[in-house]
């Protein structure tokens, strides 16, 4: 009897410790960004939650070189108007022969600095202003409008956007914004 007994008091001591999960690079972001991306979508029109996939994609939730290096959380390349400083990293320009070259992208002061040209950039493009037709809570047609307008170039680029924002349920940042505008 006494060995039965052993034998099933013998798995509760191997149990490994249970340690509280550290959140994910994303949720960090998040909590770091979501206030900027509320203030956006009050001042141009563009979904908190938007704003904040294209931040954890574009710039692997402030941990990809371009971010860390330019607090470029967009992607958004220089353009030939542009005339700040620049940060040149491989994207997916190619030279005529067909060889990968270096991509200009904008360098910002703050991470804010990166929310707000974004902002700009997609709110007074005459390219995106369809985007601006759209309801401001329906992120599912902004994602696609994004994609459709040509913001990126991978093929998923809006499906990606979506499991994001639905992942992290980061429309409630949209509800919460529209809060804020009644």
């Amino acid at each position: 009897m006494i060995k039965y007994c052993l034998l099933l008091l013998l798995p509760i001591f191997c149990i490994p410790e249970l340690k509280a999960t550290e959140p994910d690079a994303a949720t960090i972001y998040i909590q770091e960004h979501y206030r900027i991306a509320i203030e956006e979508m009050r001042l141009y029109g563009i979904p908190a939650s938007i704003k904040l996939a294209q931040g954890i994609l574009e710039s692997d939730s402030g941990r990809s070189e371009l971010a860390r290096n330019s607090r470029n959380h967009f992607g958004i390349k220089c353009k030939n108007y542009w005339i700040g400083p620049s940060y040149y990293h491989p994207d997916d320009d190619y030279c005529p022969d067909g060889n990968l070259i270096d991509s200009c992208f904008r360098v910002y002061r703050s991470v804010l600095d990166s929310y707000r040209d974004h902002s700009i950039f997609l709110r007074y493009s005459r390219h995106y202003s369809p985007l601006f037709e759209l309801a401001i809570t329906d992120y599912r047609s902004w994602a696609r409008g994004l994609q459709s307008s040509g913001y990126a170039t991978h093929p998923q680029y809006s499906a990606i956007l979506i499991r994001l924002i639905e992942r992290y349920n980061l429309y409630r940042y949209d509800q919460m914004a529209m809060e804020q505008l009644q």
